[in-house]
């Protein structure tokens, strides 16, 4: 059995997604559903750290924004922490950023895993929330030839398993936006079949909320740590 570590929008929140990698433990292999940076302090070293243990990634509609300069999607305060997240990027990491794709499909075993930060029809805008109706679920993934789905973009935890295909949202690493300030993952197995449970790990906000502030960054980003919104 392949023990997979689920991750999605870290959003340069280095502290948190030290505490995920930690308390993940010893996995075969990590998967990214986008945004691994935008609104936190850290991207250089975010992006340093995901490349290090060689995560398979693909792009999220922040790290879009990043890297192609186009901020016309992006609310004000948002657009201004992309455009300082680009000044703060090493031209390595930039490039790194600029190369992931919309889609990933990662082998595990006999099992196809299908990656994506918004859905296969819209990589990049497009979400789908816990309360989506199961026929919602089943349009939105119909033509995808895989065995799970993996997505991101909502920062809201999913699991489902709609008509034998599991559906995976782990949850944001760096902003979580469920009511729980605990950075959120996911854990995959894949034996006979695929399943996954999603986890919850502490970090220290307080550090994140300071680096924010001291970085400039829109306070909001760091208060709203707290409360997981």
């Amino acid at each position: 059995m392949e023990k997979i570590g689920l991750i999605a929008d870290v959003h340069a929140n280095l502290n948190a997604l030290e505490a995920v990698l930690e308390d993940m433990s010893e996995v075969d292999k990590i998967i990214c559903a986008g945004d691994l940076v935008g609104f936190g302090p850290r991207p250089e070293e975010v992006v340093d750290l995901l490349k290090s243990e060689k995560a398979t990634a693909v792009l999220g509609d922040l790290d879009h924004a990043v890297v192609s300069e186009e901020f016309d999607l992006l609310d004000e305060l948002s657009a201004e922490v992309a455009g300082w997240t680009r000044e703060e990027l090493g031209g390595k990491n930039m490039n790194f950023l600029s190369k992931l794709p919309r889609k990933a499909e990662v082998k595990s075993g006999d099992h196809e895993i299908f990656v994506v930060h918004g859905t296969p029809q819209d990589p990049l805008e497009d979400c789908l929330y816990p309360g989506s109706s199961n026929r919602t679920l089943v349009n939105v993934t119909r033509f995808v030839n895989s065995d799970a789905v993996v997505l991101g973009h909502t920062h809201v935890p999913m699991e489902k398993m709609i008509q034998g295909k599991l559906i995976v949202n782990p949850g944001s690493v760096g902003q979580p936006r469920d009511r729980n300030p605990e950075a959120s993952y996911a854990i995959l197995r894949s034996g006979e079949e695929v399943e996954a449970d999603i986890r919850r790990v502490s970090y220290d906000i307080e550090e994140t909320e300071q680096r924010i502030r001291d970085s400039g960054l829109p306070k909001k980003f760091g208060t709203r740590l707290h409360f997981g919104w």
